[in-house]
């Protein structure tokens, strides 16, 4: 990656000659890795992360140990990613549905991998595709948690393709949607049916109510959670 080595080079010269001009030129070989991780998980929202990554490029450039084995571009990364998401965690505030933490811990997890692997981040492009999610998928599930669910563009968050015996991202999505409708017995009832597979004699039994309330239950759930399916 052209922008690692010429970060690589600029420390090297700034390291030597210890001149603000040459700590300038540092930071601009490093405004390309700022904005990549700014980019990637806030969705483009906001300069505040990009002045997260700042700081990060320059704990840096303070904390580097030439010699350590590991490319000063590549413990930049490390430490850019890492001042921004912290800001992330710091600033996320809104409702974030189920599936999309999944999904901005399994892209987290996935950036480290690869740049423990070949020392250099993913594009989104990449994530996109070994995460199964369309690409404005990765954008649109980034920005959750920064700003409010109903300024997520929540539609556009589906998978690339659909996988064998496991329900697709947008009609997790949905689910959780149809599920946060219901009132408490409601998703207890739904709960206990379908995720914990219990028979409405076990449900009764575990709720403290009637087999037959049960049921009336499920049936009155069922019919609300087909209104967000459009069923």
């Amino acid at each position: 990656m052209r922008a690692h080595s010429e970060l690589d080079k600029r420390f090297l010269e700034y390291r030597k000659s210890g001149k603000d001009e040459d700590l300038e030129r540092v930071v601009e070989a490093g405004r390309s890795l700022i904005h990549h991780f700014a980019r990637l998980y806030t969705g483009g929202f906001g300069e505040d992360a990009v002045q997260a990554g700042m700081e990060g490029l320059m704990k840096a450039v303070q904390r580097y140990e030439v010699g350590k084995g590991t490319a000063f571009a590549t413990y930049a990364a490390h430490c850019v990613m890492g001042e921004i998401r912290h800001y992330v965690r710091k600033e996320s505030s809104y409702y974030r549905p189920g599936s999309i933490k999944d999904l901005q811990f399994r892209v987290a997890r996935l950036v480290d991998e690869v740049l423990k692997e070949t020392g250099e981040p993913p594009g989104v492009s990449e994530i996109a595709k070994r995460l199964n999610v369309k690409e404005e998928g990765v954008v649109q599930a980034m920005r959750a948690g920064l700003v409010s669910l109903d300024d997520v563009e929540v539609d556009k968050i589906r998978a690339e393709k659909y996988e064998t015996f496991k329900l697709p991202i947008e009609d997790r999505l949905v689910l959780e949607q149809a599920i946060k409708k219901l009132n408490d017995l409601q998703r207890r009832v739904v709960y206990l049916l379908f995720y914990k597979d219990l028979t409405q004699t076990q449900t009764a039994e575990k709720l403290g109510i009637s087999q037959r309330k049960v049921s009336r239950v499920l049936h009155k759930s069922l019919q609300e959670m087909g209104k967000v399916f459009k069923i």
